[in-house]
C-alpha cells in the first residue's frame, strides 16, 4: 500500500504527486494512455511562468523525470473501478492489479470531442489545433478555420481574429447556438466570416500538411473545398469521470463537481485538473489544482 495514488500521469496529476512527494508520501501514478496528457498535443508551449517556449513533449517528460526523480512510482494501467474502504481506497486496474491507497487524487483530464475524419489525429499539432491561446500565434497572418458554434467555437475565434488574417466559423447547424454577445463581438469584424449548415467531411493535405477542408451542405448539394493554413476544432470536451461517480458527484456534463478546495463527498478522495467543473482550463490551473488536492490529500492522511 501506498500513500497516495493519482489517478492519470497529465499536468494535474503529476503535480499533485510532485507536491505529495515533497510531503513525505508515498505515491503512485496510474495513466491509461501516456504521460502528459493533453500538453503534448502542443508543438510549442509559451505560456507557462517563466519559461519562454518549449514543446508539450519537453515540459511532460521534465516533468514526468522530475516526479520520478522523487521516488513516484507509475505504472501504465486504465482503472477500472475503486472501492472506498474508510481509511483505504483499492483501486483496481484492466490488467487485474489491485492498489491500495491511504488517499486518492482524481486527474483524469478531458478528451477533445474530434471530427471523426481519416487522418485527423496525424494532424493534431501539425494543422489541427484545439486551444487558440496555446497555439494562435502560429498562424499570425494566415487563414485559419474554427469548427464549432457554442461559446467555446466564438471565444476561441475572437482569439483567433485578432492574429490571424481570416477566421472562417463553420457551423453543421442552421445557427451558431452561442451567447449572442460574443456572437455579435465575433461576426463584427472584417475578418471573420461564418458558414452554417456546413458539414466538415475531408481534411485535405500537401506533403503532410493541411491545406483545407472539404465541406457539404447539410440540405444537400455540392461539396466545397475551403482553403486554411489550420484548423480549429472547438466542439466539445469529454470528460472520463464515469469509473469515479460512486465516490465524487458529477454534474449534467459529466466534471466533478468540485469547488478549488478540489475535495469530494468521500473522505480521502480528492479531485484535481480538467476534469473538475471550472471556467479555466490551462496548464496552469491544471497545475494548481494538482497542488491543492496534494496538499489536501497529505493533511487528510496525517490526520489519520
Amino acid at each position: 500500500m501506498v500513500d497516495v495514488i493519482v489517478v492519470g500521469g497529465g499536468p494535474a496529476g503529476m503535480t499533485a504527486a510532485l507536491y505529495a512527494l515533497r510531503n513525505g508520501k508515498s505515491v503512485r501514478i496510474l495513466e491509461k494512455h501516456g504521460f502528459g496528457g493533453q500538453i503534448t498535443y502542443s508543438p510549442k508551449v509559451e505560456n507557462w511562468p517563466g519559461t519562454a517556449q518549449m514543446s508539450g513533449n519537453e515540459f511532460a517528460d521534465a516533468l514526468l523525470d522530475q516526479v520520478m526523480a522523487q521516488g513516484a512510482e507509475v505504472d501504465l494501467a486504465e482503472v477500472l473501478r475503486v472501492e472506498d474502504r474508510g481509511n483505504k481506497k483499492a483501486v483496481f486496474t484492466d490488467d487485474g492489479k489491485e492498489h491500495e491507497a491511504k488517499a486518492l487524487i482524481i486527474a483524469t483530464g478531458v478528451k477533445h470531442r474530434m471530427l471523426g475524419l481519416p487522418g485527423e489525429n496525424e494532424l493534431v499539432g501539425e494543422g489541427i489545433s484545439f486551444c487558440a491561446v496555446c497555439d494562435g500565434d502560429f498562424y499570425s497572418g494566415k487563414t485559419v478555420c474554427v469548427a464549432g458554434g457554442g461559446n467555446s467555437a466564438l471565444q476561441e475565434a475572437i482569439l483567433l481574429s485578432g492574429k490571424c488574417a481570416k477566421v472562417i466559423m463553420l457551423q453543421d447547424l442552421p445557427e451558431f447556438t452561442g451567447e449572442m454577445k460574443l456572437q455579435e463581438i465575433l461576426f463584427a469584424r472584417d475578418n471573420v466570416e461564418k458558414r452554417t449548415g456546413v458539414k466538415i467531411t475531408a481534411l485535405n493535405t500537401e506533403g503532410g500538411e493541411l491545406r483545407g477542408v472539404t465541406v457539404e451542405p447539410q440540405a444537400g448539394g455540392a461539396a466545397e473545398t475551403v482553403a486554411c493554413d489550420g484548423l480549429f476544432v472547438a466542439i466539445g470536451l469529454i470528460p472520463e469521470n464515469g469509473a469515479f461517480e460512486a465516490l465524487a458527484e458529477l454534474n449534467k456534463y459529466g466534471y466533478f463537481d468540485s469547488d478549488e478546495q478540489c475535495t469530494t463527498k468521500t473522505p480521502g478522495v480528492f479531485v484535481a485538473g480538467d476534469c473538475r467543473s471550472k471556467n479555466v482550463r490551462q496548464l496552469t490551473t491544471a497545475a494548481g489544482d494538482g497542488a491543492t488536492a496534494a496538499l489536501a490529500a497529505c493533511r487528510y492522511i496525517d490526520a489519520m
